[in-house]
């Protein structure tokens, strides 16, 4: 499985999401591949990471066959994971 990923422009993040993702990445090893999202870009997924509760990040511009999944906490990280395992069963 293919997961995009976008991250907010980080104007008020309020964790760090660069972290984040690597926990999120390292954990979905061999279940998802993460890899930051591209425009024309072919998605299972798009998981949106946004740093505080707005979540603003823009993802129209791609295009992911399951839609978005998005998080703006790292207490959403658990959440994300079992979402993405529970697609590959």
């Amino acid at each position: 499985m293919l997961v995009g990923v976008k991250f907010c422009g980080g104007c008020n993040p309020r964790y760090d999401r660069g972290k984040a993702y690597e926990a999120i990445k390292k954990e979905l090893a061999g279940t998802a591949e993460l890899v930051i999202a591209e425009e024309g870009g072919e998605y299972d997924f798009l998981l949106v990471i946004g740093g505080c509760t707005n979540c603003c990040a823009s993802y129209s511009q791609y295009h992911a066959k399951h839609g978005p999944i998005k998080m703006w906490d790292e207490a959403h990280m658990d959440d994300v994971i079992k979402k993405l395992k529970k697609q590959e069963e």
